[in-house]
């Protein structure tokens, strides 16, 4: 095959395993490039490598040759620069790219780099993120979720061999989820990788303003500057949910009132309000379920305080 040819078959090769685009070669006397491939129906995982090149999407591609789906794009070696919505993000190692089709782009690939490139559904991205637009930032896969992220995608180009289509759909189904969470900036507060951490200033932050009645989930989350999934995933760690948390803290302020002579003067009604509750049929009807006494029958008397301590526990 002359170098013409090679040429030639490498503009149609990636063609066929991408979309249409513009190819650039500074040199083609001698050009050399190579691909392994993984695809189910669903999802492709392609690593690539040729020598220096430059591919190009133009807006008059996009419009006659629509792609709406992205791809995550990460250089094991050397280094890769993309261009997209007139920023340019230089990719090395551990550093991903989540990039669109449908929005003209460029990039520049020397003949150092090694890059895993992986197709993934609009749908699937577009859907968790709430958005159908390019995300041209570069996305940190050293440590915290991104780390798991990289992990996973060159776990899955390793295992290649091993791994069945359904296999190789449920891992790219659950890399997929995770990159969009780091993608929308929902990995903080796992950056440190401690969810215990989390779990913590969560716990924390419920039992200091457990008597807000508007204290929900999301307004916790958004109090201390996380996503609700987040959140979620830090308490189902510790086997609780914000809402049963929410619940039990406001439970446990009140029994706490009940019991302190300072609030004697306060009635059931009262109390329920100012302890989060929106009724005092709602508290008692809590409290019961969680104390096995009502209100009234803590505050005259009710089983022990021991023995509501070791129901606490």
């Amino acid at each position: 095959m002359t170098s013409r040819e090679r040429t030639d078959f490498w503009s149609e090769h990636v063609t066929s395993y991408q979309a249409r685009m513009g190819y650039s070669y500074p040199r083609t006397d001698d050009f050399h490039a190579g691909t392994i491939r993984q695809c189910t129906d669903t999802y492709q995982l392609v690593k690539f490598w040729s020598d220096t090149i430059k591919y190009t999407r133009t807006a008059g591609q996009v419009r006659h040759h629509p792609d709406e789906d992205y791809r995550l794009v990460l250089p094991l070696a050397g280094e890769l620069v993309m261009r997209q919505d007139d920023q340019e993000i230089r990719l090395m190692p551990e550093t991903g790219f989540l990039l669109t089709f449908a929005t003209p782009f460029e990039a520049l690939h020397d003949a150092s780099t090694r890059t895993l490139i992986m197709s993934i559904p609009a749908q699937e991205v577009n859907g968790r993120l709430n958005r159908s637009s390019p995300i041209a930032t570069g996305l940190d896969l050293t440590t915290g979720l991104g780390r798991v992220v990289g992990d996973m995608l060159t776990g899955l180009h390793k295992e290649r061999d091993t791994l069945t289509g359904g296999q190789f759909d449920a891992v790219s189904d659950k890399l997929v989820e995770l990159l969009c969470m780091l993608a929308a900036g929902d990995d903080r507060p796992t950056a440190p990788g401690h969810l215990t951490e989390v779990e913590t200033v969560v716990r924390r932050y419920i039992r200091e303003h457990a008597a807000d009645p508007d204290m929900t989930g999301a307004t916790l989350a958004q109090a201390l500057g996380w996503s609700l999934r987040q959140v979620q995933l830090a308490l189902q760690h510790g086997g609780t949910t914000p809402r049963e948390l929410i619940r039990e803290e406001r439970l446990q302020l009140v029994r706490d009132r009940l019991r302190a002579p300072a609030y004697r003067h306060m009635t059931i009604t009262e109390l329920a309000y100012a302890s989060g509750f929106s009724s005092s049929s709602a508290l008692s009807t809590a409290f019961r379920q969680r104390f096995g006494v009502c209100p009234r029958e803590m505050r005259h008397g009710g089983p022990s305080p021991s023995a509501i301590r070791s129901g606490v526990d």
